[in-house]
């Protein structure tokens, strides 16, 4: 895949050439990187193309929306976004985010603090002199059904989609953080922190493939009237299978589904484990797990005692697990099969609920 998608021109250097097909995906779906008469050539999705030039001057293909790089400031959307900047150590690019809400790094609390990052509102209600305010280079954004970027497309400035959220391989979501580099003149420091996670999370998925057994976990909870659940090429239940373990549901669908209770107990009422993530406010137990569904309790995971539990509100999730998804694996084998980890691990994100 990676040397199909690089065209090795005449013009193009045998090292412009060679660094293009590192930063080729090999997992992510939603990018492709290409050379062509010494630019580099991006094309997000199907319908967004860029042509990074270092020179004003520079000539692109037609179609091809110019980005001088690298960026000096830009504005991220979202959690997954900003995690791409902290791995690569790039706080001093980002000048503006939506928000800070179940925001952990100290880092970025200080700049935001201080000044040096401003909030620029939700999506569908941008704060048009907040994003002028932080003079992006360009935004980084997450397109979705509800649009909401009208405001902010008046303003000229280029809007880079991000489309991370869509994959559905985990090393494929880390993947973008090649993408961003790119941008921000970081790509040999992407390329190592890919490969380093790539490495560790293969290697625990070939153990974890080895295992004498393969658990069943379900996923999620009731809310309002319907459980909501994700589908069986989703990212997580992915995450479940490498980690040596088989999801309950084993569809085609790639995100979430709304379910019944009955229709959930009837796949899931004999599964070994139960994963939850939530925002519980204080400390999560199986009292309150019963109490916000009574039925909760005749599942075979809550009985005995293994439901596999993640507060976003006391844990950085969304700010690490995209770019680092070796350690949310990780998490996983520990509970499935934890003769395949130290003794003494200690979770990043998920544990066993006692």
């Amino acid at each position: 895949m990676c040397s199909s998608c690089v065209r090795r021109d005449k013009a193009v250097s045998d090292d412009t050439a060679g660094a293009d097909s590192l930063l080729c995906p090999k997992y992510a779906t939603g990018y492709q990187v290409k050379s062509q008469d010494g630019v580099r050539l991006v094309d997000v999705g199907k319908d967004y193309h860029f042509a990074l030039v270092t020179t004003n001057d520079a000539k692109v293909p037609e179609g091809y929306t110019k980005v001088r790089v690298p960026i000096k400031n830009t504005i991220c959307m979202t959690a997954l976004q900003l995690s791409n900047f902290t791995i690569l150590d790039a706080h001093d690019v980002v000048k503006g985010l939506t928000g800070t809400k179940n925001l952990f790094n100290k880092d970025i609390l200080a700049r935001v603090k201080d000044g040096r990052i401003v909030k620029i509102g939700m999506e569908g209600n941008f704060d048009t002199e907040m994003v002028l305010a932080a003079n992006p280079d360009v935004i980084f954004i997450s397109p979705s059904k509800r649009g909401g970027y009208d405001a902010i497309k008046e303003t000229g400035i280029t809007l880079v989609p991000h489309l991370g959220y869509q994959e559905l391989d985990p090393l494929g979501q880390a993947e973008w953080i090649k993408f961003v580099g790119m941008f921000i003149g970081k790509e040999k420091e992407a390329i190592e922190t890919f490969s380093s996670i790539e490495s560790r999370y293969n290697e625990l998925k070939e153990k974890a493939a080895a295992a004498a057994t393969r658990p069943t976990v379900l996923s999620g909870e009731m809310h309002y009237g319907n459980w909501h659940a994700v589908g069986g090429k989703n990212y997580l239940a992915q995450i479940f299978r490498d980690a040596g373990a088989d999801y309950v549901i084993n569809d085609e669908e790639t995100s979430g589904e709304n379910l019944e209770f009955e229709k959930m107990y009837a796949l899931a009422a004999n599964a070994d484990y139960w994963r939850i993530l939530n925002s519980y406010p204080g400390e999560f137990s199986y009292e309150a797990l019963k109490a916000s569904e009574p039925r909760n309790e005749l599942f075979k995971a809550y009985k005995e005692k293994k439901v596999i539990y993640c507060n976003m509100k006391q844990t950085p999730y969304y700010e690490i697990s995209p770019v680092e998804p070796d350690l949310l694996l990780k998490d996983f084998v520990a509970i499935f099969h934890p003769e395949l980890v130290e003794k003494d691990y200690q979770p990043t994100f998920y544990y066993l609920l006692k």
